[in-house]
């Protein structure tokens, strides 16, 4: 029996050095065909990545969970350099932006806060020499915009929330995220994941997050899916989407108080992801300035589904915070 178990502990080291190997060659493949498209800042030997271009008032984009900032650039950020200056970065551990000390490796359980990820961003910002900046978060990137209007609500000149998250949620996110965010699962399941995620299955996954809507012709090859399976990319978004909740529940309690500039909230009614009724409503009840837009039909991506509301919304908290 001891024998047994002895040779099955080899056979399942043997497994996942050999999936080291062959997730070291996807990895790298991935980096390859989707390299970096901004520029690089160090803070405090970190390093963020972030793409920045246009002129004017200062707007800040922050993705979702298991992104990076192309989704962004694919579209949206383009239609607004005419009249912002837009800075698009990469959240710690995703794309290209670095974890932050102390998160990472094999037996992290911890995901990065949004108030730490905010406080990150927001150095890397001010080298950039952003002031005042309009933040838009799109879902996990949501939460982040609100807790860079906790960390420094008097130089936010305004928020803009597209389906985020903002407030707790019943149960459990699902399995995917307890396993990819553990210790063990990150050991052992996220290198497999690496290797053998198909692109088929990559391509459902991307189509999952759209419905009802279909992902834009060409936004699966351009976005870098594959980033998002290198293996310290899925255990930062495990470790970050598993940790997520406590921090919303303490963050909620600050919104009426401390967040007073203004907030344009965009919201798809159809939207399974971060359900309407649990976020964006009570959020828009809790917040002073808050304005709430539910867009009917539209599902997670309003950005890419209604991008001329979404910009109207960039465009009245603008104006509604004297920007113009």
């Amino acid at each position: 029996m001891r024998s047994k178990v002895i040779w099955a502990a080899l056979g399942a080291a043997a497994l996942l050095a050999g999936c080291a190997g062959l997730a070291s060659k996807r990895e790298q493949t991935a980096e390859q065909s989707h390299p970096p498209i901004g520029q690089f800042v160090d803070v405090d030997g970190t390093r963020v990545h972030a793409w920045v271009a246009g002129s004017g008032p200062d707007l800040v984009l922050i993705h979702g969970a298991g992104g990076n900032l192309r989704d962004f650039t694919f579209d949206l950020a383009e239609k607004l350099t005419d009249r912002y200056r837009v800075i698009a970065f990469d959240r710690p551990g995703l794309g290209y932006t670095e974890r932050l000390p102390g998160f990472g490796g094999l037996n992290t359980v911890e995901g990065e806060s949004p108030l730490q990820q905010a406080a990150l961003l927001q150095k890397a910002a001010a080298q950039l020499g952003v002031k005042r900046p309009i933040v838009l978060g799109h879902s996990f990137g949501g939460a982040v915009a609100l807790a860079w209007g906790l960390n420094a609500p008097d130089d936010t000149a305004a928020l803009v929330l597209l389906g985020s998250v903002s407030n707790p949620w019943p149960g459990d996110l699902g399995r995917f995220y307890d396993v990819t965010g553990s210790a063990l699962g990150g050991a052992t399941a996220v290198p497999l994941i690496t290797v053998l995620a198909s692109q088929s299955r990559i391509e459902q996954s991307v189509t999952d997050v759209f419905t009802p809507q279909k992902p834009p012709k060409g936004y699966v090859d351009y976005i870098g899916a594959p980033l998002t399976l290198r293996r310290e990319s899925l255990r930062a978004n495990g470790q970050q989407v598993v940790t997520l909740r406590p921090h919303i529940v303490r963050m909620s309690q600050r919104y009426a108080s401390e967040l007073t500039m203004p907030v344009e909230i965009i919201h798809g009614d159809a939207d399974t992801t971060v359900p309407l009724d649990i976020h964006s409503k009570p959020l828009s009840e809790q917040l002073k300035n808050g304005k709430l837009t539910v867009l009917s039909g539209i599902g997670h991506m309003p950005h890419h589904a209604d991008p001329k509301t979404t910009i109207a919304a960039i465009d009245r908290a603008a104006a509604r915070a004297g920007l113009r």
